[in-house]
């Protein structure tokens, strides 16, 4: 497993959500009630499927077991349902996959799962035994015997270890896979939870070290302690040994905003401490908190992507021009201020680090000691950077590495300038590089998972509504006659900044290849494929036009005789469970297989229900007259038509999601039930956002997702 870094900047897929909101018993309505006909004029705005977002519901469960078992009975019967689902079970726990290591002080650690580690193991080694063909693995702690001792199903949610001497660790634990968090000392030397150490219970918490014997920490402090979003709004410094009631408050944010959060870097030989409030998904502010407790703001512009503290600077990307006492520091650039004048003698000191020009796109920001690693895309493949600080500027210099795919950088050591960089493309497996020590070089790889001797990655483009170039990625066999016979599975996204880059590809994708299908990844606008500009281009009342970048994909794939409508499928998850319902509900016509994941679909509730307030920043609010006339143009559970010709669709989610409502997928398919339109649907009960909690449940669901396309495209 890749390890996150506790200094990422937010994503989309950092957030989380908290409890479901409970609907007045008069809004409610029983499975099987007639609904008028004025109902299916579009927009729909009734809706009488509120008691499906009741999510432990004893109806709603019911239903959720009865449409389990539909689908179930469906996709299990697909011929090679069980081959496939063992195959890609082996695959994902097999002994060979590169055992991905984060710096922890002098040792290299890695959560490990496989098929007699289940929940986990979080286990050590040292750098030069890990560099071996057979490293010797100290085991730490395993969640498997954790959660049989305590009767929880406990699923890893990373360590955040105090980097002054590396000796004690805040241990992240999800009961099921939720967001939502029980925080725990862990000693490193003991190998086991502290007696009395910090804890915290399960909430949607926001923390960091503070020193040795202290937290920054947002919690559930009680009543309105918590963000219409749920999360933290108020920020505490907790000092050990003392009641969590008395702990000195650092920043209280209005509950209408999104979090309070914290960031620190407490290495032995300095220390700096930040909380910051996010005010709405991509705007906030970062205040420096001094020895006495007052907050020092920092010299940026609200809308800039903090990315972390690193050696007494504080570095950030420009999602917009800012200009600063006479300099415009520009839209994707990345820039660095000198903490210490700061918070000494109020000097704003700006510094531009790097530029973002000629299309590139800075993705990763990673600080090792002396130096800061950088990623960029360069039209959606990788480069590494190494920028130095100077005594007026900073120095970049490109490192080596392979080319025309994926990098990324899987941790950085704090005690020297060794870094893990991880490079991938569609059709090559995964390399782990060590770079810092010379000549980067590869220290472990993935073996090749299948044959892909006779197939082929190629870049293309389609003109979207508006005239853009939208690129994307056809991979399939060389000898492939182009007369839209072909299988055509396609991938997309386009929300949050994200970008898609060449991942190699999953079983299940592999397996779709082997056969003679064909996969698309397509880099729509609104994911962060070349920098801000791109992803802002799709934002709010501009939403439109990632899906109609879609759309052009799709047209062009059959224009170009890849494939034909009765043979291309889509799917997407989360806010491509959006995006390819919107394809099902304006296009259906283009699809004969559409698989909506982990989905938003009723855009008019979707701020209403768990973290969905905090994306409003991205989608709009539906309590504004105007954007909610906007969304109502799209939003799939409010434009699905009983005269629609609708392909069978494939819909997923997890009743433990508590970042996405389940209620989203559950009132989707309950109206195409309603309506008398085919669908198949699967909820796992456990598994958070990621709508798994371990491999089997990973390798089933792909697999579902393969007999699924399949069925409806071979």
């Amino acid at each position: 497993m890749k390890e996150q870094l506790k200094w990422v900047g937010l994503t989309a897929l950092s957030l989380g959500l908290l409890a479901c909101e409970k609907q007045p018993a008069e809004s409610e309505a029983v499975e099987g009630e007639q609904v008028s006909m004025t109902a299916y004029e579009k927009p729909i705005l009734d809706d009488p499927y509120l008691w499906l977002e009741e999510i432990e519901g004893q109806e709603a469960l019911a239903w959720v077991e009865e449409r389990n078992s539909e689908g179930a009975a469906v996709l299990e019967q697909e011929p090679g349902f069980k081959d496939y689902q063992d195959r890609a079970e082996a695959i994902l726990a097999s002994k060979d996959r590169i055992a991905y290591p984060a710096f922890i002080g002098d040792h290299l650690y890695n959560f490990w799962q496989d098929d007699t580690h289940v929940r986990g193991i979080w286990r050590r080694t040292t750098l030069a035994s890990y560099e071996s063909d057979d490293p010797e693995w100290d085991v730490v702690l395993d969640l498997d015997a954790l959660a049989a001792d305590e009767g929880k199903n406990w699923v890893w949610k990373g360590a955040n270890c105090r980097e002054s001497d590396y000796q004690r660790c805040l241990i992240s634990l999800s009961n099921g896979g939720k967001d939502a968090v029980e925080l725990r000392e862990f000693d490193l030397a003991d190998k086991a939870f502290v007696e009395d150490g910090f804890f915290v219970k399960e909430e949607k918490n926001w923390f960091d070290w503070y020193g040795d014997d202290a937290l920054l920490l947002g919690t559930d402090y009680g009543e309105n302690s918590q963000t219409e979003s749920g999360y933290p709004r108020i920020q505490k410094l907790w000092a050990r040994g003392t009641d969590l009631s008395t702990a000195k408050t650092l920043l209280t944010i209005p509950a209408e905003h999104i979090a309070a959060g914290a960031r620190a870097s407490a290495r032995a030989e300095r220390q700096d401490r930040t909380v910051f409030e996010m005010t709405t998904f991509w705007t906030g502010v970062t205040h420096h908190v001094k020895e006495d407790g007052d907050l020092v703001q920092a010299p940026l512009p609200m809308d800039a992507d903090y990315q972390g503290l690193w050696n007494g600077y504080g570095l950030a990307l420009m999602r917009s021009d800012y200009e600063h006492e006479g300099v415009t520091y520009p839209r994707g650039s990345l820039v660095a201020y000198a903490i210490d004048p700061l918070l000494e003698r109020g000097e704003e000191v700006l510094t531009q680090v790097l530029k973002a020009e000629n299309g590139l796109s800075i993705q990763q920001v990673r600080g090792a000691k002396n130096t800061v690693y950088v990623t960029v895309l360069d039209n959606v493949v990788g480069k590494l950077l190494a920028l130095t600080p100077g005594e007026n500027s900073w120095s970049s210099q490109a490192i080596a590495m392979p080319e025309n795919g994926q990098l990324s950088i899987t941790s950085t050591s704090s005690k020297s300038d060794l870094a893990f960089v991880n490079f991938e493309g569609f059709l090559t497996p995964d390399s782990l590089y060590l770079v810092g020590d010379g000549e980067p070089r590869k220290v472990k790889a993935l073996p090749n998972r299948f044959d892909a001797e006779n197939l082929e990655v190629t870049q293309h483009f389609a003109t979207s509504s508006d005239g853009a170039q939208i690129p994307y990625f056809l991979v399939m066999k060389k000898d492939i006659v182009r007369d839209g016979s072909t299988p055509v599975w396609m991938w997309s996204y386009g929300g949050f900044e994200i970008p898609l880059t060449p991942n190699y590809v999953q079983p299940a994708q592999q397996f779709w290849l082997e056969e003679g299908g064909a996969y698309v990844v397509a880099n729509i606008r609104g994911g962060g494929e070349f920098g801000p500009e791109w992803h802002q281009a799709a934002l709010l009342k501009n939403r439109q036009k990632a899906y109609d970048d879609l759309i052009a994909v799709a047209e062009h794939l059959i224009e170009s005789k890849v494939t034909t409508a009765q043979r291309l499928g889509v799917s997407g998850r989360s806010n491509g469970g959006l995006l390819t319902g919107v394809q099902l509900t304006q296009r259906p016509d283009l699809y004969n297989a559409v698989i909506i994941g982990v989905p938003l679909l009723d855009m008019l509730r979707y701020d209403k229900l768990l973290a969905g307030a905090s994306w409003v920043g991205e989608y709009g609010d539906p309590d504004d007259a105007d954007m909610r006339d906007y969304i109502l143009t799209y939003s799939p559970y409010q434009n699905m038509d009983v005269d629609a010709d609708y392909p069978e669709a494939f819909i997923y989610t997890s009743t433990k999601d508590d970042r996405v409502h389940p209620g989203h997928a559950r009132k989707f398919a309950a109206r195409l039930k309603e309506m008398g339109h085919d669908f198949l649907y699967y909820e796992n009960t456990e598994g958070g956002h990621a709508g798994v909690a371990n491999l089997k449940q990973a390798a089933y669901r792909m697999t579902l997702e393969l007999a699924y396309m399949n069925r409806r495209l071979r």
